[in-house]
């Protein structure tokens, strides 16, 4: 008998959240999932979703603690004693950085950004591997800002350029563990995180008109794709940014 799959999700901050989309459709594939929180002040909002994914372990993570990480990667051992898939879905840059010109933006605005927005899924890599004895999958979510200039994405396009190229790298150094890492870029969704872009609604409004398709991606829909991403379906798929924006990326 095949066992289910079992794996972490990070990022998972209410029902709007792209992660919560993507837990959803892992429990639909009948993956067991671990749901971290950021905060105790986080915990109350993430609670009923972890409840109602039926979540094996429900554990705090702040991504800049140590211990908290060393902590929630010995929980997982000691309820499964393996790690089939990791999603990296979360992404911060102090407001007055995010908002301002990139020109403007601060050294320690810079590295708050690069550091909880893209090492993180390095060091959940790390921790990640001596799980994945017989292979896994890591995912993490960038968006179009990481390749063209988009209005007022400002600090975060840097910062999501430099989460892709560690895809790269990190899919090339676990590769030959059998360990696959790809990135999603989705199109615009109205999530907690993206409601600290200046004028996002018009974004969204943009990229639906623009878009081959003529609509807004949904956070179920990203997380079909994170789920065949996550899955042994995808097992030749590695170093990858694949896009789940209704075409809107193919137009440049």
């Amino acid at each position: 008998m095949t066992k289910p799959l079992v794996g972490l999700i990070v990022g998972l901050a209410n029902s709007d959240s792209i992660a919560f989309g993507c837990a959803q459709a892992l429990k639909a594939l009948g993956a067991e999932l671990a749901i971290t929180y950021q905060s105790d002040k986080a915990k109350p909002f993430v609670a009923p979703l972890a409840k109602e994914l039926d979540a094996a372990l429900f554990m705090p993570l702040d991504v800049r603690q140590p211990a908290e990480l060393a902590a929630l990667f010995g929980a997982i051992g000691a309820q499964w004693g393996r790690l089939d898939f990791v999603l990296h879905s979360i992404a911060f840059a102090p407001k007055a950085d995010l908002q301002g010109r990139y020109l403007d933006s601060s050294a320690e605005g810079f590295c708050t950004a690069m550091d909880i927005s893209c090492h993180s899924l390095v060091r959940l890599a790390k921790a990640a591997e001596p799980l994945m004895a017989e292979g896994g999958s890591i995912l993490t979510m960038s968006y179009y800002g990481a390749e063209k200039v988009i209005a007022n994405y400002n600090l975060m396009g840097p910062v999501k350029a430099a989460l892709e190229a560690s895809v790269r790298y990190l899919a090339s150094e676990l590769g030959p563990a059998n360990i696959r890492v790809n990135a999603l870029s989705p199109g615009p969704v109205a999530t907690r995180a993206a409601s600290g872009l200046a004028h996002f609604d018009a974004l969204m409004a943009k990229a639906a008109a623009r878009a081959p398709l003529h609509q807004q991606v949904s956070i179920a829909q990203i997380g079909e794709a994170a789920a065949f991403l996550l899955s042994d379906k995808s097992r030749h798929i590695t170093g990858q940014v694949i896009f789940v924006d209704n075409g809107y990326s193919a137009l440049g």
